[in-house]
């Protein structure tokens, strides 16, 4: 059986010393304290595990159940969820899609 030849690399890697990333925008609000407490009271009484898949020991993010643009409660904790990063990332890209009218 023939061996298929592997083209090489088209593309350098990018040196980000003169190509520095663009800055992350981050909203204010998620550097108070009051939001710092917010987020600890979601993990805590979430036992450190995703809310939806129950995955212990991952990265994990408090998550707002209804988002802030979608007129959610910044700080109320029946509004808070811990998700793992994979839950995280579908239930923000579901809701996306959702506000996109898709």
């Amino acid at each position: 059986m023939a061996r298929l030849a592997t083209l090489g690399r088209r593309l350098a890697t990018l040196d980000t010393r003169s190509a520095p990333p663009i800055p992350k925008d981050t909203d204010p609000h998620y550097s108070t304290q009051a939001h710092r407490a917010w987020r600890a009271g979601v993990y805590r009484r979430a036992g450190y595990a995703c809310e939806a898949c129950g995955a212990r020991g991952v990265k994990l993010y408090a998550d707002h159940i209804h988002e802030l643009r979608d007129g959610g409660a910044a700080l109320d904790p029946a509004n808070g969820q811990c998700l793992c990063a994979g839950c995280h990332m579908v239930k923000t890209t579901t809701a996306r899609a959702e506000r996109q009218g898709g």
